[in-house]
């Protein structure tokens, strides 16, 4: 077994745990390693399976931004969603990069679906975000480019466009945590493994369905 493949079920493993035993339940240190260190690990295994260094970037990132939640207190939110937002900026890059299917009417109305569906949530939401507005809806525009860039994929590219979709179904779970969630009201259980599995399993798909096209 090579240091690419240690990565990988490594990754995998922490993962699991962390929704198996801490994503429902409050922050500590040790929530933070494993959250952390899950998402660090597939940037680490993209990075010696040899995939572009963008998709790496992208990753590490991602990362970041788990760190930064993953931490007591609002105020590592805005860090958070910038390491997030320039996350999705470097997938923007790289889906951009990669060849694309051809353009067709399935491929346009599923674009305008997303950006359109997308504005509108968060024009709904923005009530409950306070001096968190426009920050939010920078966030909205950059994740929607990047689910947008991520529909006109050649379709061998398939598990990378699914990842990118479970990616924003992720944030918008988690939007309604952070925002339409009464403080005193409990994260619900179901919720928080879905934020989670769909996050997780998305970077999962969207890193693998990059290698695997690649190779």
């Amino acid at each position: 077994m090579d240091g690419a493949q240690i990565s990988l079920f490594g990754a995998l493993a922490l993962g699991l745990v962390y929704g198996a035993a801490f994503c429902y339940r409050g922050k500590g240190p040790v929530a933070l390693l494993v959250k952390t260190g899950s998402t660090a690990l597939l940037a680490l295994w993209a990075y010696l399976a040899g995939s572009p260094v963008l998709l790496v970037a992208a990753l590490a990132l991602s990362s970041a931004g788990d760190a930064f939640l993953a931490l007591e207190g609002e105020r590592w939110l805005k860090p958070g969603m910038a390491a997030f937002f320039l996350a999705h900026a470097t997938y923007v890059a790289l889906f951009w990069g990669l060849e694309a299917t051809p353009r067709d009417i399935l491929n346009s109305s599923a674009q305008v679906v997303l950006v359109f569906a997308g504005a509108g949530f968060a024009r709904w939401l923005s009530p409950w975000l306070g001096e968190m507005r426009w920050p939010v809806f920078a966030y909205t525009a950059v994740i929607l480019m990047m689910g947008a860039a991520a529909l006109r994929l050649d379709p061998v590219y398939w598990p990378v466009t699914l990842g990118a979709i479970m990616f924003i179904a992720s944030d918008m779970i988690l939007s309604l945590q952070l925002f339409r969630k009464p403080a005193d009201q409990p994260v619900g259980t179901v919720s928080s493994l879905g934020v989670w599995t769909l996050y997780f399993g998305g970077q999962a798909l969207i890193a693998w369905g990059m290698l695997n096209a690649l190779a």
